[in-house]
């Protein structure tokens, strides 16, 4: 073999073990978990003072406090919001911080998300967008809403009337840092919300039984971190908790508490 076949053999053997471990490298799995309330019983829901059109924020009966809405069977604490961030981030300035993304993951597969007001409350009440996608303020109760959205240096900050049947679109969405972004209305001052933006697909909130799953993440070492709106951080502080994703299998966290 003279010394040109050589060195292309080489060449191709180095490539192809450059791509079998590039290929390793990204290898997926999903994360898995549940949020339960940890103290002896779960806070009841108060009714809230509804002062301003009662005939239509009451037509479904009271309106209850969202502070903490836990699962009486299962203790599942809703509206708990996770999200990966790389393991070496070592305050909320990091989140930003760039992660591998699973190719099918690249691209937006959702342009658009809802922040509703059917009945005098925001559905959801807790909300997580990816840069390039557009917030949808929709109003689809029966009288009219603002919805104040106090957005800081970085993101929007606007508070549009939303007559009954119509919709605002907000874009310009840029990744948050520590703080979420409030959302509220000025006619009616019960009603809150929270955004927070990433710069990357692995995050979500935990539905009626306190359960999340963040599908097709990097294998490897990451951190999660676990925020309730009224708790805060809800465990291992702005830099979450360790956890090891394992290729293919991914993790399973099992319960995660919050402690009253």
């Amino acid at each position: 073999m003279n010394i040109k076949r050589l060195l292309v053999l080489s060449g191709l053997i180095a490539l192809l073990t450059a791509a079998a471990g590039s290929a390793a490298a990204e290898d997926w799995g999903p994360i898995k978990g549940k949020v339960v309330w940890a103290g002896d019983k779960a806070p009841d829901r108060v009714p809230l003072k509804v002062d301003k059109d009662k005939e239509e924020c009451l037509r479904k009966g009271p309106l209850m406090s969202e502070a903490y809405v836990v699962d009486a069977k299962t203790k599942g604490v809703r509206d708990v919001m996770v999200w990966l961030i790389d393991s070496s981030v070592k305050s909320g300035k990091d989140y930003k911080k760039s992660i591998p993304i699973h190719p099918d993951l690249k691209g937006l597969k959702q342009k658009d998300v809802i922040l509703d007001q059917p009945c005098c409350m925001f559905e959801p009440r807790v909300l997580a967008l990816r840069e390039g996608q557009n917030l949808v303020a929709r109003n689809s109760g029966g009288v009219a809403h603002n919805t104040k959205i106090d957005g800081g240096t970085f993101n929007p900050n606007l508070n549009p009337l939303i007559p009954p049947g119509k919709e605002v679109q907000v874009n310009g969405w840029k990744a948050t840092g520590l703080g979420a972004i409030p959302v509220g209305c000025s006619i009616h001052g019960w009603m809150n919300g929270y955004i927070r933006v990433f710069n990357h697909p692995y995050y979500a909130v935990t539905n009626e039984k306190g359960e999340f799953e963040i599908k097709d993440a990097p294998a490897g070492d990451y951190r999660l971190v676990v925020w309730h709106p009224e708790k805060g951080f809800v465990t291992g502080g702005v830099t979450g908790i360790p956890i090891t994703i394992k290729a293919n299998a991914g993790v399973d966290l099992g319960k995660i508490d919050l402690n009253p």
